[in-house]
């Protein structure tokens, strides 16, 4: 017999950094290259939708004829057409990439990295800076003392780390006196590693936020290639039909059932599914058919 407890469904609010802030965000990594008419457009969308958390980085636009910092200047070109959306948003930022090298951590670079950013951003500080890949060549004392500056200064409200195992985020947590408060890693019924590599459990143990890239596999749930992929389009176009609302939904219904509670982020840029955003609140997934999803992506039984 079914029974109320078995029935599981997105949170109606998560807080992260200190904020109480929308489920699920939206992400500006096909943001850049346009005007900033368009732009705006896409947030006010956004907005209307419930979004009240923006992730973007400073290497979003690279390829765009913009190039890197595009994107983030692009939305602080939105800010000072219209000052009073930057003081509804929770924005999030992200540095540490550089094209060829590839990352870089050190103090110099990271506190120049969040300098640069906030002058694109026209604004003062970010609720939340994230390290955007961890670089190997960099030890996290050096990284924690870093952001332990750019955090005194006010420059960054909270800080958080994106593609970091749990240990590597375990061991850049022993040198920072503030937490680290969130990770972002790739999270979708076809990349399941959060769920058994130890970044759920962290984050759940920590009380950390958990904010999910690519939760549409990287548009393979959109446009499924193989049969792995049919098979799960399937169960989700399942619970669509269950519910009326479109796979994309359905889908970010499931990443915000589990209990670390996924914030997915929609990278879509086009306003009419932006607009879409609030259909991911009305699934509901039962046990067995959230486990279903999860096997048929694993192409195994759970033992």
């Amino acid at each position: 017999m079914t029974t109320m407890s078995d029935f599981l469904s997105a949170p109606a609010h998560v807080t992260l950094a200190g904020h109480d802030i929308s489920p699920i965000a939206w992400g500006m990594w096909r943001f850049a290259g346009v005007d900033v008419s368009v732009a705006r457009a896409r947030i006010d969308a956004a907005f209307e939708a419930g979004v009240t958390l923006f992730d973007t980085a400073d290497i979003y636009g690279c390829d765009t004829p913009g190039g890197f910092g595009s994107a983030e200047a692009l939305l602080g070109d939105v800010f000072a057409e219209a000052p009073g959306l930057r003081d509804k948003m929770v924005l999030a930022t992200k540095g540490g990439i550089i094209l060829g090298v590839p990352y870089d951590s050190s103090a110099a670079y990271l506190t120049s990295a969040i300098d640069i950013s906030l002058r694109r951003l026209r604004t003062d500080q970010v609720e939340l800076w994230q390290i955007h890949r961890p670089d190997l060549l960099t030890h996290p004392q050096e990284i924690a003392r870093a952001l332990e500056e750019a955090h005194k200064a006010g420059k960054v409200g909270a800080i958080g780390v994106s593609n970091f195992t749990p240990s590597q985020t375990s061991a850049l947590a022993k040198f920072l006196p503030v937490p680290v408060v969130s990770h972002q890693s790739e999270f979708s019924p076809l990349h399941l590693a959060p769920l058994f590599d130890g970044i759920f459990d962290q984050s759940m143990a920590e009380g950390m936020g958990f904010l999910a890239w690519s939760p549409l596999g990287g548009g393979r749930l959109g446009d499924p290639a193989d049969e792995r992929g049919r098979a799960v389009a399937a169960l989700l176009d399942t619970k669509a039909t269950e519910y009326g609302v479109s796979r994309a939904a359905a889908t970010y219904s499931w990443v915000m059932a589990h209990p670390a509670r996924p914030i997915p982020i929609v990278g879509t840029q086009n306003v009419e599914r932006i607009k879409e955003i609030p259909q991911a609140f009305a699934p509901r997934w039962t046990r067995a058919e959230w486990y279903a999803v999860l096997q048929t992506s694993m192409g195994e039984k759970l033992p």
